[in-house]
């Protein structure tokens, strides 16, 4: 199980051009176009948009109760798939203060997880 950064959804203004960055997780079962609907409820012209994949559609395996080790290799692939996004939007110019995490569900359980080791 490994999500692969090519297969994020994109949508608004360019990175390099945009003001700001939302990155929308999705839950297990749905899908990065599924949960860029979200983009349409929360309109920022010039902000960029970006919603990763989950192979699969789910980031790991089991609930997020489960020991760490049983949602592998999943859960550090998803891990490693948020940490590359921020790094491009970083490299664009967009800072963190700018930027906005938002997650559902699975997708919610990764990104805290993201940010308990990522501060």
């Amino acid at each position: 199980m490994v999500h692969r950064p090519e297969l994020t959804a994109r949508r608004g203004t360019l990175l390099d051009e945009a003001r700001g960055a939302i990155i929308l997780v999705h839950g297990r079962g749905d899908s990065a176009d599924g949960i860029m609907a979200l983009a349409d409820l929360i309109p920022k012209p010039d902000f960029a948009y970006l919603a990763p994949q989950a192979y699969g559609n789910m980031w790991y395996p089991l609930s997020f109760l489960a020991p760490l080790a049983q949602n592998e290799p999943g859960l550090s692939s998803g891990i490693q798939l948020l940490g590359t996004l921020i790094g491009e939007i970083q490299s664009a110019g967009v800072s963190m203060s700018r930027t906005v995490l938002v997650g559902f569900s699975q997708g919610g359980c990764l990104l805290s997880e993201f940010v308990a080791r990522n501060p």
